[in-house]
């Protein structure tokens, strides 16, 4: 066993600590049996991506059984990229989960509006198709000069994400192919 230095003052300084407060009559046992108890003892372990930048990093997403929600996120030990280790970012993306910050609704301004409004998911989704239909066909082009038919919508780009895996991101393009969009990037060569 290889002890450094610095592992020594705190084995020795944890020590005499504990000495000195079980030498003023301090029970500990019970301190000591619930800093065992993980919290992540009966967890769900899932696998994710990191969100945050073009890497690709592994995270483990533990959540509670019962409730469903996020209670801790860690490195994945097992992932060809990162090897457990979590930039800054990463290790704080427990926090995009767990926020009182957190947007829950959609929020929406109109047009030369000032103020904001909640409106429903399924407004907001119909919203969006609506507006995706009105752009495509104003902009598709069935033919070009030439009379070749290259069924193509020059009026929507798409910018990938780097917190998509492979098959999310083939999913997403098979989609905007076959709506005609040809202006097709991705997060990681921007």
């Amino acid at each position: 066993m290889k002890l450094t230095r610095r592992d020594f003052l705190k084995i020795s300084g944890a020590a005499t600590a504990g000495l000195a407060l079980s030498g003023m009559g301090l029970d500990l046992s019970t301190v000591e049996a619930y800093s065992w108890q993980l919290r992540t003892k009966d967890a769900k372990e899932t696998t994710t991506i990191c969100c945050y930048c073009s890497v690709g990093c592994g995270i483990i997403c533990h959540t509670d059984k019962k409730t469903g929600q996020v209670i801790y996120t860690e490195g994945d030990a097992d992932h060809p990229i990162n090897g457990g280790s979590l930039c800054a970012k990463g290790a704080s993306s427990y926090q995009i989960a767990q926020n009182e910050k957190r947007m829950t609704k959609v929020l929406y301004r109109a047009p030369n509006s000032s103020k904001w409004e909640a409106k429903p998911w399924d407004w907001a989704l119909k919203e969006i198709a609506k507006r995706v239909k009105k752009t495509r066909d104003a902009t598709f082009t069935l033919k070009n000069q030439k009379g070749q038919v290259v069924n193509r919508c020059d009026g929507i780009a798409s910018v990938g994400s780097a917190a998509m895996d492979n098959e999310e991101c083939w999913i997403y393009q098979a989609m905007l192919r076959a709506l005609g969009i040809v202006y097709i990037e991705h997060q990681a060569r921007i």
